[in-house]
């Protein structure tokens, strides 16, 4: 599936059914392709919210019952129901997959403004990253990224194996890092990476909060105020994305030449063009701790006050 327009304020979303009339939406630049149901082939022990895995082009993937994995319902699908749905094949986090869904609606533009942050709660709620209004219809947007970790075992991050040279931990020791992230999963393991390497950190939870905190630094006295080392921002945030969050971060006398660093499920040459242009310095695909550490590491020790 490609996305035919998409600047860096407006986003993409397929709405699409998880049973009954009530609509869900996702980005479209985290979809390769919507298909009919494959045939499906099941495994010992696996998820009750795997419906099976399925052979696309030479690639096994594991196929997710969507609405089951976030709403804990117990319903038993037959055969002729399963394929009578639909499959969003996904490549998020570097792993691929399919969500089996129960009908496409369309394709909607949106801006990212419009998009507002989830109340927190339970359920279905837990598993949403933002909320817009749609035809009249609120819309949640959902978070796939928690959806995979709790079923395919992404959520753990393995910061364990991190094998640093002690004389640059010694040297980067206690650095403030801003941390901007909507997904409470990659939240808590880029923190994990963080403090596992005695870094400090600043969190916010979507663009607009980030941008708030440092508009506070630009007014605030230096001498109290620990200066933030580098950013680590996510693309995809409700209010304002992560475009959006660096180009105005830019215009802010204080961070013009702070070092950026996009880290994104969302995979592409676009999405590096983009996040060049908009200012960032580099950017990598979650989630691979040593990756991240890495790339943090190697920007402070080159930062004149390492």
């Amino acid at each position: 599936m490609t996305s035919t327009l998409n600047t860096s304020n407006r986003l993409e979303l397929l709405l699409f059914y998880l049973g009954g009339k009530r609509r869900f939406g996702i980005n479209v630049l985290k979809i390769k392709e919507v298909i009919p149901c494959p045939p499906l082939h099941q495994f010992p022990s696996q998820s009750p919210n795997i419906l099976g895995v399925a052979e696309l082009r030479d690639d096994t993937l594991p196929i997710i019952d969507l609405a089951k994995a976030i709403s804990s319902t117990h319903r038993v699908l037959s055969d002729e129901q399963i394929q009578q749905g639909s499959v969003i094949t996904t490549e998020i986090n570097r792993t691929h997959q399919g969500l089996w869904i129960t009908g496409i609606d369309k394709i909607v533009l949106c801006d990212w403004k419009d998009i507002s942050p989830p109340a927190s709660g339970t359920g279905i709620g837990s598993y949403t990253t933002g909320i817009t209004l749609i035809e009249d219809e609120l819309i949640q947007l959902l978070d796939i990224e928690k959806v995979l970790g709790e079923i395919l075992g992404l959520e753990s991050s393995h910061t364990d194996e991190l094998n640093i040279d002690q004389s640059k931990l010694e040297a980067i020791f206690g650095k403030l890092i801003m941390v901007v992230d909507d997904s409470s999963m990659a939240m808590k393991q880029t923190i994990s990476a963080l403090e596992k390497i005695g870094l400090k950190h600043i969190c916010a939870n979507d663009g607009k909060v980030a941008l708030d905190i440092l508009k506070d630094y630009q007014m605030g006295d230096p001498h109290t105020m620990e200066p933030i080392s580098m950013i680590i921002s996510d693309i995809e945030m409700p209010e304002m994305d992560g475009y959006t969050f660096v180009t105005q971060a830019r215009k802010l006398s204080k961070f013009q030449d702070i070092h950026v660093l996009m880290h994104t499920s969302l995979n592409g040459t676009m999405n590096m063009q983009k996040a060049i242009s908009c200012g960032a310095n580099d950017i990598l695909s979650k989630f691979v701790p040593h990756e991240l550490v890495d790339k943090i590491i190697e920007h402070l020790m080159a930062s004149p006050d390492s």
